[in-house]
């Protein structure tokens, strides 16, 4: 957690904490859920995703609305922005930690650390939760079994512009956008394959979290690039410590989706980064070898679809082959990378 700190009052800081790291305490009896929301660089989506999340405390449910708190990650802001998410955090009653580095997993795995409770809770900055969003997972944690490890919901989206007609379908959930009605466990049969907990609504036992490593640093959006695939990286390697994913439709958030994401330019970037993505989770997970055959398929199809690099990036002409040319591309960047960094 390095170039993590404090800007909350030195009495919260935990005991434990290093010189340079001071973590906050949540709230001083939360016995069930710590909500973290991250966020870099938009405090008008902070505050309405906080306004939101008060909604969902009512004074005829106390027992609920005491269960749960709100930690906000304030990941690497600039000076102006850092001081209106302060602001706006004081406001709503939620603590503040500052991520001097800036990466959306250092700042979730900031904010796990900070957590005193046995469920953590992510959503994203520009999401709006239902506003009976708390007590649906206070009912769903109180049905799951013993093995359970995460849990998520909906994603629906609130269009700031109209979804362009080109658009792929099956590309829609690169918008973080899941909508499935029906329950069920990842992996046995119950839920579409694409169906798990995503980062805008997304729940884990603490313990089991921790016990991971959290979210891989290299992963996740780091500045201007667009990766991905760290919630991947945690759902499998739960998966792989013989530990149970939950899917639940009453869990629901709204997420904005900005009319600037809805650029053939956009989503060309967004699948040449998952690919990169895509071959590091291959290669922590999985393997060099498996990651390597991957690769050589992946060169094939970059090969055979290498005259469409020439075609200008703002047309969405050929989009559908032109992002498994993105995506072929940058797996073999990743592989490289991941080469590079040692991967088994």
């Amino acid at each position: 957690m390095d170039g993590v700190r404090s800007i909350a009052p030195l009495e919260n800081v935990l005991p434990d904490a290093t010189p340079d790291v001071a973590v906050v305490r949540p709230l001083p009896t939360p016995p069930f859920l710590t909500v973290i929301v991250c966020t870099h660089e938009r405090p008008r989506y902070l505050g309405t995703c906080l306004a939101a999340l008060d909604a969902g405390r009512r004074p005829d449910d106390a027992a609920v609305s005491a269960g749960w708190c709100v930690l906000v990650v304030d990941s690497a802001s600039s000076p102006a922005a850092a001081a209106e998410i302060a602001a706006l955090s004081a406001a709503h009653g939620a603590e503040l930690l500052r991520v001097d580095a800036p990466g959306l997993s250092l700042a979730r795995n900031a904010g796990l650390a900070a957590a005193a409770t046995p469920w953590v809770a992510y959503i994203d900055d520009d999401a709006r939760v239902a506003p009976d969003w708390p007590r649906a997972i206070a009912a769903a944690v109180a049905r799951l079994p013993a093995r359970a490890a995460a849990l998520g919901g909906p994603i629906v989206p609130a269009w700031e512009a109209p979804c362009p007609a080109w658009w792929p379908a099956e590309l829609i959930p690169a918008l973080t956008v899941l909508n499935w009605a029906g329950a069920g466990r990842v992996g046995d049969g119950s839920l579409p394959p694409h169906v798990e907990p995503y980062g805008a609504n997304m729940v884990f036992r603490a313990a089991a979290l921790r016990a991971v490593g959290g979210f891989p640093p290299e992963l996740g959006r780091i500045g201007a690039k667009l990766l991905s695939g760290e919630e991947a990286w945690v759902m499998r390697a739960l998966r792989g410590a013989g530990l149970d994913i939950h899917y639940d439709p009453a869990i629901s958030v709204t997420h904005s989706i900005q009319a600037v994401r809805l650029t053939p330019r956009w989503l060309l970037r967004r699948q040449f980064w998952s690919g990169v993505s895509e071959a590091i989770v291959v290669a922590r997970l999985d393997g060099k070898r498996r990651a390597v055959l991957k690769g050589l398929r992946m060169a094939l199809h970059a090969a055979l679809r290498a005259p469409l690099a020439a075609w200008p990036m703002h047309d969405p002409a050929m989009i559908r082959q032109r992002c498994a040319l993105a995506f072929a591309s940058g797996y073999l960047r990743g592989l490289m990378a991941a080469h590079r960094g040692g991967s088994r």
